[in-house]
């Protein structure tokens, strides 16, 4: 179960409170456990009772230095100041000062003793009212990789230093949306240490337009000193911009120079001078592991469904990088040099087809944004590369041209290969595996933290069933995501599964699996709304296969006119909260 599999139990539903406890204080003055030692030093800190600690050297190479805020899943959490001194505090009841509106508590935190550790605290709002909670965290030593916010190389302990993988999650629990928060009560459990706490603020005044999840942690170039120009599609437009680049899974902090935003004129080059982002007033950034780093709001406008440039200057070495493998889009690399702020392609000779660390655009205004959360089929896999005909495209198309719904941005998150239950990338080292930790290990990251985001539609499970996961584990999986997403208000929706008879791993089992699975998301009443994608393209006269005209040739994936009924088949009205 993944680390906040168990919020969603404990819906955040305010009910009066009754008095009484103590008063709320900051978290730094109950501090009572030192997790993290120097390596000179292994003696300064015992995190988990038997002299073991966290190495201060490799917290500082990955960005996670003392006093630093980092964010992490859309919250602003502050690393604590002094290595070697009391760092976090053992849960235990007590009563923290917290404040701000949100949709969510973000815990930064690790358990001890060797498994997840549970426990269950509350909220306390300035209007008197209170809701409950349920925290789990998984262990620091043995905790999944997929889900880590940071890993070390090693840990200390009073007899030197180790070579160990440990981990630190930031954690999230719904909250009461509009309510503003007091407090919180930490749950009463041993084991449970919190580093830092925080409200998930809102992203007031902004809606999501282009959106891609981090898949993997492959090797790249090498680069360095080298100028990435990204060619991303937009589905909103607006007066103002901002870019999201994410450090996911790795085990270093990185270096942006500079960074650049224009419209595309043709390949890499721009219509004008591409404008100059900043961060916090800066030129630059060092993002930290595991964490990520919005621009500062940017006066640019936007057009719908264009084509953007976002270039950024890497000045270090780069031999791996976070990426979202499948594109379907060219984009480019420089010859050595910031070439950013250059409108000219001269400098792009290399062309990628992937999208390393950008992982969002956002635009000033708007209703907010739908995020589709799927695999290779939302992905855009065999659609025509450059043409933007992948269907959550032609679904924001569809919205720009109507008025009887809101005009959402549609953040499409699929990932090719990607699977509900299990993992293909592991979430931690260098692979070649880019199919993305499972859907119930990203959906905080991907799904509930993402930009303004009102509704979900989910549309994955044929990779788990092509590879012999039951229609049970599925099922479970898929209820999980609703009633998860459901506890943070966002509307969610289902899509059934495709057929795909006549791809090497679609067996007749598999299509019983299938048969199955969607007979429960058209039935089961977990979700909202059902979008039957199964009868869209299947052919009548054998529902196992999808109809000639809409296969791609590979009897897995639609090709583009498939993608485009999918999207045309989406009632409009279905995805208004």
């Amino acid at each position: 179960m993944v680390a906040t599999s168990l919020a969603f139990l404990f819906p955040a539903t305010a009910v009066r409170a009754a008095g009484g406890g103590a008063d709320p204080v900051p978290l730094e003055r109950l501090y009572d456990n030192t997790a993290v030692s120097d390596d000179a030093r292994p003696d300064q800190a015992d995190f988990d009772g038997s002299g073991t600690s966290l190495p201060a050297q490799d917290l500082t190479a990955a960005g996670w230095t003392p006093g630093r805020t980092l964010t992490v899943q859309g919250a602003r959490l502050t690393w604590p100041r002094r290595p070697g001194r009391p760092d976090n505090v053992r849960a235990d009841g007590q009563t923290v000062r917290a404040g701000g509106r949100g949709d969510a508590l973000a815990f930064l935190a690790a358990g001890t003793g060797g498994a997840d550790v549970s426990g269950t605290g509350s909220v306390a709002y300035r209007d008197g009212t209170r809701s409950a909670y349920r925290l789990t965290v998984p262990d620091w030593l043995t905790g999944p990789l997929a889900t880590k916010a940071v890993a070390t190389a090693h840990v200390n302990t009073h007899h030197g230093r180790l070579a160990a993988r440990a981990r630190l999650y930031v954690v999230t629990v719904p909250l009461v949306p509009g309510r503003e928060v007091a407090s919180v009560r930490l749950p009463r459990a041993a084991g449970l240490h919190v580093f830092a706490l925080a409200v998930r603020a809102p992203a007031t005044g902004w809606s999501g337009s282009w959106a891609a999840a981090t898949s993997g942690y492959p090797a790249v170039g090498p680069w360095s000193d080298r100028t990435v120009r990204l060619v991303v599609h937009t589905s909103v437009g607006g007066p103002r911009v901002r870019l999201r680049f994410d450090n996911t899974f790795a085990p270093a902090a990185v270096r942006i120079g500079s960074a650049t935003v224009a419209v595309q004129a043709a390949g890499a080059s721009a219509r004008g001078v591409p404008v100059p982002v900043s961060f916090a007033g800066s030129a630059g950034i060092r993002i930290p592991a595991g964490a990520q780093a919005f621009s500062d709001p940017l006066a640019f406008a936007v057009p719908a469904r264009t084509n953007l440039l976002v270039s950024f200057h890497l000045p270090d070495a780069m031999t791996a990088a976070p990426v979202h493998r499948l594109a379907v889009q060219r984009s480019y690399v420089s010859v050595p040099g910031d070439h950013a702020a250059e409108g000219s392609a001269a400098a792009y000779t290399t062309v990628i087809t992937r999208w390393p660390l950008l992982t969002g655009v956002d635009v000033g205004g708007g209703p907010g944004s739908v995020v589709l959360l799927g695999d290779s089929i939302t992905d855009g896999d065999r659609s025509t590369a450059d043409a933007n005909r992948r269907w959550p495209d032609v679904l924001a198309g569809r919205l720009l041209e109507q008025r009887a719904v809101p005009r959402y941005g549609v953040l499409n998150q699929g990932i090719s290969g990607n699977r509900v239950v299990t993992d293909g990338y592991p979430g931690d080292g260098v692979s070649t595996d880019t199919s993305g930790v499972s859907a119930l290990h990203r959906l905080d990251r991907d799904v509930l933290a993402q930009t303004s985001a009102r509704t979900a539609i989910v549309f994955e499970g044929v990779n788990d069933l092509r590879w012999r996961y039951t229609a049970e584990q599925v099922v479970a999986g898929l209820r999980e995501i609703a009633e998860r997403g459901h506890a943070r208000g966002l509307r969610m929706l289902a899509a059934t599964i495709l057929p795909c008879e006549g791809e090497a791993l679609c067996t007749a089992a598999v299509d019983a699996r299938r048969t199955a699975v969607n007979a429960w998301i058209r039935d089961a009443g977990a979700f909202d709304a059902v979008l039957d994608f199964d009868s869209v393209v299947r052919d009548p006269a054998h529902p196992a296969r999808m109809l000639p005209a809409y296969d791609s040739g590979d009897h897995l994936h639609p090709g583009d006119a498939g993608l485009a009924a999918l999207a045309g088949s989406v009632e409009l009205r279905a995805l208004v909260p």
